[in-house]
């Protein structure tokens, strides 16, 4: 089906593609027979992994930054992933940056984007994830209205929520939206990403510098332990991280999320690299990821494994565009892997090709 509609979802620009790509699994998400027959079309053997005092069905996810909304999560969740991590989502609703702001490089199988967190905020995502039960009529009439608490959306996946500053919040206040994100999800996501790796917010990626890395994730830890006491829930706390970091960097980024008693790291986001593309767009701002952040990818995963060395899970993301190149990240020691780009290109039936291959 999608090697059908993929030549006319790529006659119209980038972005709106993309809009109607999900508004379609939003759609399919709400209704059960269109959800149930994704998830009998996508169906895969179950291959359990316990991570971060989580078990995931299997160790495939979609990455941040396909609904940054949180929209479709339902119709997502139907395609087979084992997670799927939504967002990034900041505290207050802001544009992002002006359009045009996606760019497919296709003969380079690759997208460029500077999109710049666009989100419709934290109250409208909260909404998105959550449902308030209605009580039966005979129930109200015997006994009165009650309000009724709201309830997480109920979902086949593990639920990841990405979160980041606003735009016009100062790097030394950062650590407030932080903190007001952790707050507003940990009562809905199973696990809480820190983004401060994408190269499209003006001095985010300075938030991965040792010092000021170690002090927000610090922070984070301590309110993630009320949340957790209050919940009665564990909440693992993740740190995305930029594959453009220098070895010292790296290595002062890992210290700073091992010291701040985070449980993982995702590597990596997208690249400010451009080397050896082809497409005319190659020269657009922004983060590129697709097949030529394949190689980068996997460098900064095994120079991360490495230096790690088994105190943490590791997530891989970028680059993945194939089931071979999901099974060399598993069995260099990723602990889940992530795609995004690669169902750009392929469709959702990469999900499925790396779960059965």
């Amino acid at each position: 089906m999608y090697s059908i509609l993929r030549p006319l979802l790529f006659r119209l620009d980038a972005e709106l593609a993309h809009g109607l790509s999900l508004q379609a699994l939003r759609f399919a998400g709400n209704f059960s027979p269109s959800r149930k027959l994704l998830e009998w079309i996508y169906h895969a053997p179950p291959q359990p992994v316990d991570v971060f005092g989580l078990t995931f069905k299997n160790p495939l996810g979609l990455a941040a930054g396909y609904d940054k909304d949180a929209v479709a999560a339902r119709g997502i969740a139907a395609l087979g992933f084992g997670h799927l991590e939504v967002g990034t989502v900041t505290l207050k609703a802001q544009a992002g940056n002006p359009k045009p702001r996606v760019f497919r490089l296709v003969e380079d199988e690759a997208v460029i984007n500077r999109m710049g967190f666009p989100s419709r905020g934290s109250e409208f995502m909260q909404k998105q994830l959550t449902i308030t039960p209605r009580p039966h009529p005979l129930k109200v009439m015997l006994q009165g209205f009650r309000p009724q608490s709201a309830k997480r959306l109920k979902l086949d996946a593990i639920l990841g929520v990405n979160i980041g500053k606003n735009k016009d919040t100062p790097n030394e206040e950062a650590v407030f939206d932080y903190l007001a994100l952790l707050q507003n999800f940990a009562n809905i996501a199973d696990y809480i990403t820190v983004n401060v790796s994408s190269p499209n917010t003006v001095g985010l990626r300075d938030l991965q510098g040792r010092a000021a890395l170690e002090a927000l994730l610090t922070q984070l830890h301590h309110q993630r332990r009320i949340e957790e006491d209050a919940l009665k829930k564990r909440l693992p706390i993740l740190v995305k991280l930029a594959p453009d970091l220098s070895d010292a960097e790296l290595d002062d980024a890992l210290e700073a999320v091992v010291r701040a008693r985070m449980d993982g790291v995702i590597v990596a986001n997208t690249t400010l690299s451009r080397e050896g593309l082809k497409s005319n767009d190659r020269g657009e701002a922004g983060g590129l990821s697709g097949s030529p952040l394949r190689v980068k990818s996997e460098a900064f995963l095994r120079q991360t494994l490495k230096r790690l060395d088994g105190e943490i899970p590791v997530v891989s993301a970028g680059g993945i565009m194939t089931p071979d190149d999901a099974k060399r990240r598993l069995d260099w020691g990723a602990s889940l892997i992530q795609i995004y780009s690669g169902m750009i290109y392929r469709g959702p039936r990469l999900a499925k090709e790396i779960l059965v291959s």
